[in-house]
């Protein structure tokens, strides 16, 4: 069992905490300099020193109001100024451990450590922050369950094999299909503020042309146009680059013992330890367009530590299929098989089709009562039927060895490796179109499962869905 003395962050968090928070309190100064501009540089001068003194002992106060405590099987934490809060979690709630270091916070050799218990998609408990050291000791005795004794000097790590990792021309690469429209629809709201703030407007660039306004018009419309297509590609490349290298820059994915250690960032640099036994099941990712070129996206489901709302550490973001392979087996999982798959049932298309189609064909066969030249929609009722059609061919599923493996998806495609004896439950489920058509949706879950995306095996007949349940549990 550890003992110690209750410890507090370390001192240079006071300074970390003052400098983060400095930008937010400019604005004030400043309107606070405005209004006391007229009693005099020397009053103001002393309310402005006033209030910086005032809010650093404030920071120092709450500094040494937080402590934390590691002893009787329990991590107790204790904050607060005037109310004072006590919490108390013990080693065997605790489901892991992670580490992470924003820009700031590395420049002062100092980390946060968070600790997760799984009970929510919150941290439940977060120092921030202690330098590297007291968080590698940190994680140490909370992962081991209080059995490593507070040591002197930190042991020696344990050797590590590195199972993935992506170069920088990798992460480029990712960057460049990881392209957003977001900052594309920001940067034209800008243009668009700071063209009512200055007051510039077409009509103006129209009139600026005197005689030639007609021509000008007819010149610049298709060129404005395509200069407008050019730079929202060129933003939405540049945006997906730049979050990408941010966030992924040095990934490296290694293997140390039974756990997997990530570790990534540029600014941010995180250090997320994922145990091998935590882990629930494998999702590979293919994206519409880097899919058809080779490219894929390996994530583990865990109980704990993931900085995904669905519950997802990304171990493989932008690899190879032989490098998601490699990564599979060095977790334990079988490879992706996709022979043995079976197709759900044929009335899978009459579902889709009819759902997807049935309405707006009813709305064509009823407005060409008042416009005939409606019925020229009819021409595209055949493309519902052909995207179920396709949707049936890469919707798959079967058990193979110890693995349940669903494929589902058209232009983008999840692929789901769940070994059997991670399934929690599995229900049986048939909406009153299913049952006229005889067919269910298997639903399958486990623990740790956030959100949507699960491996849901949909338009099975009913037979069927009715003995894979029965295998399942099993």
């Amino acid at each position: 069992m550890v003992n110690v003395e209750p410890r507090r962050l370390h001192p240079g968090t006071i300074v970390l905490r003052i400098v983060t928070k400095a930008p937010q309190q400019i604005a004030g100064l400043i309107a606070l300099a405005a209004a006391t501009s007229r009693a005099g540089i020397w009053p103001m001068l002393g309310i402005l020193t006033v209030l910086l003194i005032g809010a650093g002992a404030f920071t120092w106060v709450k500094w040494r109001s937080f402590t934390y405590l590691i002893d009787g099987g329990e991590l107790v934490i204790a904050d607060g100024v005037l109310h004072r809060k006590r919490r108390s979690i013990p080693f065997d709630r605790i489901q892991d451990v992670s580490i992470d270091q924003k820009l700031l916070a590395r420049l002062f050799g100092l980390a946060r450590v968070r600790i997760e218990t799984g009970g929510g998609e919150a941290d439940e408990a977060t120092l921030d922050s202690v330098s590297l050291a007291e968080a590698a000791r940190l994680r140490e005795v909370l992962r081991g369950g209080g059995t490593v004794a507070v040591p002197s000097v930190l042991p020696a790590e344990p050797a590590r094999d590195t199972v993935f990792a992506m170069s920088p021309g990798r992460v480029l690469t990712m960057g460049v299909f990881g392209f957003s429209l977001v900052w594309v629809g920001l940067l034209f709201a800008g243009l668009n503020q700071v063209g009512d703030v200055i007051g510039w407007n077409w009509i103006d660039v129209r009139d600026w042309a005197g005689v030639a306004r007609q021509e000008a018009i007819a010149l610049a419309t298709p060129l404005f146009a395509a200069m407008a297509a050019v730079v929202a590609l060129a933003v939405g490349a540049i945006s997906g680059v730049v979050r990408t290298v941010l966030i992924e820059y040095g990934f490296r994915l290694e293997r140390e013992g039974g756990r997997l250690r990530r570790v990534r960032g540029l600014t941010t640099r995180t250090e997320v330890v994922v145990s091998l036994r935590r882990i629930q099941l494998a999702l590979i990712e293919r994206g519409m367009v880097s899919g058809r070129l080779g490219w894929s996206g390996l994530r583990f489901q865990t109980l704990g530590g993931s900085d995904d709302v669905g519950g997802r550490q990304s171990v493989a973001p932008f690899a190879r299929d032989e490098e998601v392979t490699q990564v599979l087996a060095a977790a334990g999982y079988a490879p992706f098989d996709p022979l043995p798959l079976r197709p759900v049932a044929f009335g899978h298309v009459l579902r889709t089709g009819l759902v997807r189609g049935g309405l707006p064909l009813i709305g064509v066969i009823v407005a060409m009562f008042f416009l005939p030249l409606a019925g020229l929609a009819l021409l595209l009722v055949p493309i519902p039927i052909a995207l179920a059609l396709l949707a049936r061919r890469h919707h798959r599923y079967a058990i193979v060895g110890d693995t349940l493996q669903v494929m589902r998806g058209v232009l983008s495609k999840q692929i789901w490796i769940v070994p059997l004896a991670r399934i929690q439950a599995v229900s049986v489920r048939r909406s009153p179109l299913q049952r006229l058509l005889g067919l269910a949706t298997v639903h399958v879950d486990t623990a740790g499962a956030k959100g949507l995306g699960r491996p849901n095996i949909v338009d099975v007949a009913i037979e069927d869905a009715e003995q894979l349940t029965a295998t399942l549990l099993r």
